[in-house]
């Protein structure tokens, strides 16, 4: 199986993704919008992995390869291949699906929990987790929920957390994927973002957070894309 990821800024890592990707010996290609690298044709990956960043979705005209993202998902999700869209990577996921990017009713940024919803509970995947558990947070927007989404998660801070599309996209506004030594760096160069706020940690809690069950939630994630996608279900 190959995977190809999008990345969206210098300081934008895959985190526990690569350690995934390793154990599992997957074949492996990126594309880093930033520099102006072009996005591969949907036939040369089976699993798209679109991650955060710095833009806006709502800005899809001030950022034009975010645009071409749109179209390369909207391919992939016709070609029926695995999608995880993580952050400003949802965003574009709804984008693509129909649903408009919104603002999020509170800047999250750190360690708090989200709530499942009624439906995440015959999910394959959020089946696997409790009802209620704690993420990484960084985002200031949400994604829309698009027709024949079903949503999975929601916190106190932003009623779109997590949603999934057909049996094998997903889109997660949180962050499952990021290490300590991700955090350092989105502190360092984010420090902006880190004003007072109702659900904003200070920089010191974020890098003292425990990423350990974090991670691991990552990796049943990523297990349960590859196997829809090596096991060849046909989206719903």
């Amino acid at each position: 199986m190959h995977i190809h990821y999008i990345i969206h800024a210098p300081f934008e890592k895959l985190g526990t993704i690569e350690s995934w990707i390793n154990k599992n010996q997957f074949s492996v290609s990126g594309t880093h919008v930033y520099r102006g690298e072009d996005l591969p044709a949907v036939e040369d990956f089976d699993f798209l992995i679109i991650m955060g960043g710095p833009q806006s979705a709502l800005m899809l005209e001030k950022f034009p390869y975010l645009q071409a993202e749109v179209d390369l998902i909207q391919s992939a999700i016709a070609a029926n291949k695995a999608i995880l869209g993580i952050c400003l990577g949802a965003q574009l996921l709804g984008i693509a699906l129909g649903a408009k990017a919104e603002p999020s009713p509170h800047r999250e940024i750190g360690v708090y929990p989200v709530e499942a919803t009624p439906e995440a509970s015959s999910d394959p995947l959020f089946k696997q987790f409790p009802g209620q558990f704690d993420v990484m947070h960084w985002h200031s927007d949400m994604p829309g929920l698009p027709d024949k989404a079903v949503l999975l998660a929601k916190s106190a801070g932003c009623p779109r957390q997590a949603f999934r599309y057909g049996d094998r996209v997903y889109g997660f506004q949180f962050h499952l994927e990021l290490t300590p030594e991700n955090i350092k760096e989105m502190v360092r160069h984010c420090q902006n973002e880190l004003s007072p706020g109702k659900y904003v940690q200070k920089s010191e809690e974020l890098i003292r957070s425990d990423l350990s069950g974090i991670n691991l939630k990552m990796h049943k994630a990523l297990d349960h894309l590859a196997d829809c996608m090596q096991a060849g279900k046909s989206v719903r």
